[in-house]
């Protein structure tokens, strides 16, 4: 996997909409505030792997890894749903948009609340939640994200890039649903 280190990307805005630590001049008559740091664990990581399935395991222990590293203050619980989630993405990835896309892009994002894991590829296709049919095997992989990121009080997504391929995201809260 090649690690492309933490990277200048999205992160969570202040209440004015800009990003923690960037400050404008103030409005006459009003006292700047000093805006708050980013907490040591929050950042933007991306990594990219072949698309073949030794690269599943090996997202899962560099996500996992990523986070105890950080020190992102994330429950065992959350941890091993967010590592269940990368594990189904990039399964995913291997299995339906290898032939189009022979790399994919693994990237977790930590916001001081929340954390997001999203894997990338080049692939048109966009896959859609089906419903449960228990004649089949298989085919289950994004309800199973999607549930898991219901549970934990997040969301999850599919987007189109602007290269015409895909990203598929969840992202969930540090702190259980409910607790401030």
């Amino acid at each position: 996997m090649e690690n492309q280190g933490r990277g200048p990307g999205p992160r969570p805005e202040d209440a004015a909409g800009a990003p923690p630590g960037t400050t404008e001049d103030p409005p006459a008559g009003r006292v700047p505030q000093p805006q708050p740091q980013p907490l040591p664990y929050e950042g933007v990581w991306r990594f990219t792997a072949s698309a073949v399935d030794a690269s599943v395991p090996q997202a899962r222990h560099a996500v996992r890894d990523l986070l105890h590293r950080q020190g992102v203050p994330a429950s065992d619980d959350l941890v091993q749903g967010l590592l269940l989630i990368v594990s189904e993405l990039v399964t995913n990835a291997v299995r339906h948009a290898a032939l189009l896309s022979p790399v994919l892009a693994v990237e977790v994002a930590v916001g001081a609340e929340w954390v997001r894991v999203s894997v990338e590829d080049s692939h048109p296709y966009r896959p859609t939640a089906l419903e449960t049919d228990h004649g089949r095997t298989g085919g289950r992989g994004l309800l199973l994200v999607r549930e898991i990121a219901r549970e934990a009080g997040g969301v999850c997504d599919v987007e189109h890039t602007a290269s015409g391929g895909k990203v598929i995201w969840a992202a969930l809260p540090l702190k259980p649903a409910g607790n401030s």
